[in-house]
């Protein structure tokens, strides 16, 4: 038998339980002072964290390059405890700025952080077979909403997410998505993230 007459394997999706905050190295946002592409990056010159969890409370900088707009954030107390970002929705979770990397997808918006979750996000969503080894409580693609997952929607999402890929190498303010300006919406509430005595 030839090689033209085997089939192509699916292409396969192994989810190792990778956590959505894992992709908040850096987040793209509009910047606040010019409405250009800035980012949130964690504050230099910090040990990298010991485990995932304490990503929620990374203190973190925003910095533009355009207007040269900084900003910190550090993670709130409450009493004993640590108050850590809330990941999910069309705002970064630190400064709840509009995420640079958004598009209108299947009336619906489609967001991401950076390039790199984006690319996560094709490598599943371009799969035909989907392996899950991990509890789904903390797993990103497991709480994916059920359009994104929909075979009848792949070709749409992938579409967009590749409009999010050549968005991310856009800064100016004109370059800005529509579904990007500010529209006082906010992810679902979740309750802030509290740890007693640290995030460890």
């Amino acid at each position: 038998m030839s090689s033209e007459s085997v089939p192509a394997e699916p292409l396969r999706h192994h989810d190792e339980g990778v956590w959505l905050v894992q992709f908040t190295g850096r987040v793209l946002v509009v910047c606040p002072g010019c409405g250009g592409r800035a980012s949130v990056v964690p504050r230099p010159g910090l040990a990298p964290p010991k485990y995932f969890s304490a990503l929620f409370f990374q203190p973190r900088r925003l910095s533009c390059a355009g207007c040269g707009a900084v900003a910190e954030w550090a993670p709130g107390q409450k009493g004993a405890g640590l108050v850590g970002a809330v990941v999910g929705g069309t705002e970064d979770p630190f400064f709840r700025r509009p995420l640079w990397l958004q598009a209108r997808c299947a009336g619906r918006i489609l967001w991401a952080y950076d390039v790199e979750h984006v690319d996560a996000l094709a490598a599943y969503v371009g799969a035909r077979l989907r392996e899950h080894h991990s509890s789904p409580t903390m797993a990103m693609f497991a709480r994916l909403p059920a359009w994104m997952k929909s075979a009848s929607h792949r070709d749409e999402v992938l579409a967009g997410l590749a409009r999010l890929r050549a968005l991310a190498e856009l800064h100016r303010p004109t370059d800005r998505s529509d579904a990007a300006h500010d529209r006082g919406d906010r992810p679902r509430h979740h309750g802030s993230l509290l740890f007693r005595g640290g995030p460890y």
